[in-house]
């Protein structure tokens, strides 16, 4: 969605080179959790042992019933495009590990499928693992530190400055998990190792990193957890540290070009020298060829002939109060700013379980609405049905 070279911002931009472009803040956010699951072998490995639990149990109404008959919470499965999702499908492991596993273990002496048993005694091993119980506890701290900023994110009546504001606050978080974060998933991990009465111990034989190969046996407890928190809690946390850095350095640049209708407070109390030149600043980003969308000399003043509105008022709110006074022609500059989501004319609470791959195809047609007017949908679904319609007519 953020392509400048194309698919949204290419598009708009070539239509009109002044439209500024707004990363979703909550998508973004979704997007750093993405490039952090994929940024560690035992990231990607704990992930896909998740999604292998999920399918199956549902794969047969004799399994899902077996786990019913253990934990509380049911394990879900894990989507790209639903955000709360991920913290759901790590958080019913993370709290029921034991109880999952003895709903394996169970399947395992119950089920007659040899493929079946099978599968059910490796997930039951994997599920009571040292490294996969430390790969749970740490991706649920990190999944439930973004939810929670995400939540507020996804508020309809969300600011910018308090959008970055809140994405500092998230990176804060990180920093200081990255510091203490592993010592206190290693002392959980072995609790619940106690509490299923296994060995607390890395039954991997070898790491590797991008300079040099660990080798360690089993016993070898300190150098195991110092090579796992080296190859994946760091790796991990760096990552999203990283991300959020790089993917959020917009929205900065925005906060400080639109720095002056962001909090009308501060403006008020500023020198008119200093709002001008703002403002001038401002006509100039939003200028081409000569000509400007705005005047900064005129939306300076009118900024300063505001009416009387409330304490800590957003740029949103001065809109809709312009508009309700039916004033906004006598602030052409400030009634001048608008923005809108593409993402959320598509992707609506109604289509919260899209998948990526509709979800693309459908912004797609929406942003090329001019071309998908001409096609012909008749003829698309007569081909379609052309295609599965049975070869041979049964009698």
């Amino acid at each position: 969605m953020k392509g400048k070279k194309q698919v949204v911002q290419a598009r708009l931009l070539e239509k009109n080179p002044r439209a500024v472009f707004v990363p979703c803040g909550a998508h973004t956010l979704n997007l750093v959790l993405a490039d952090a699951t994929k940024s560690s072998r035992d990231a990607v490995g704990f992930f896909g042992h998740l999604q292998k639990v999920y399918t199956f149990f549902s794969g047969g109404t004799q399994r899902w019933s077996i786990l019913r008959s253990h934990v509380d919470l049911t394990v879900k499965s894990w989507s790209d495009t639903r955000r709360e999702s991920r913290l759901q499908s790590v958080h019913a492991v993370r709290y029921q590990a034991a109880q999952i596993r003895d709903a394996l273990l169970e399947a395992r002496q119950s089920l007659s499928e040899p493929i079946a048993k099978v599968e059910a005694q490796a997930l039951a091993e994997e599920v009571g693992s040292y490294r996969f119980l430390i790969c749970c506890i740490v991706w649920n701290d990190i999944l439930t530190t973004g939810n929670q900023v995400n939540k507020l994110l996804l508020s309809a009546s969300m600011q910018l400055d308090v959008a970055i504001d809140l994405i500092a606050t998230a990176k804060t978080s990180l920093t200081q998990y990255r510091a203490s974060g592993f010592a206190a998933a290693q002392t959980t991990a072995k609790d619940l190792c106690e509490e299923m009465n296994i060995e607390a111990v890395l039954v991997q034989k070898r790491l590797r990193n991008t300079k040099r190969q660990f080798t360690y046996e089993a016993t070898d407890e300190p150098l195991a957890d110092a090579c796992l928190e080296v190859t994946f809690f760091n790796v991990v946390v760096d990552a999203a540290l990283n991300s959020l850095e790089e993917r959020f350095d917009t929205m900065q640049n925005v906060k400080d070009n639109f720095g002056v209708l962001l909090n009308f407070n501060n403006v008020t109390t500023m020198s008119r020298d200093t709002l001008k030149n703002q403002c001038a600043d401002l006509e100039k980003m939003l200028s081409k060829t000569g000509e400007s969308d705005i005047c900064g000399a005129e939306m300076a003043e009118e900024i300063l002939n505001l009416p009387s509105v409330p304490p800590k008022i957003t740029v949103m709110q001065l809109l809709e109060i312009l508009h309700e006074k039916q004033i906004q022609e006598l602030y052409p500059n400030l009634s001048f700013f608008e923005s809108f989501s593409k993402l959320k004319l598509v992707k609506t609470h109604l289509c919260s379980t899209m998948g990526q791959e509709r979800l693309s195809g459908l912004a797609l047609i929406s942003i090329n609405r001019e071309l998908s007017q001409q096609i012909s949908y008749e003829a698309i679904i007569d081909d379609f049905a052309s295609k599965k319609s049975r070869r041979v007519h049964l009698k």
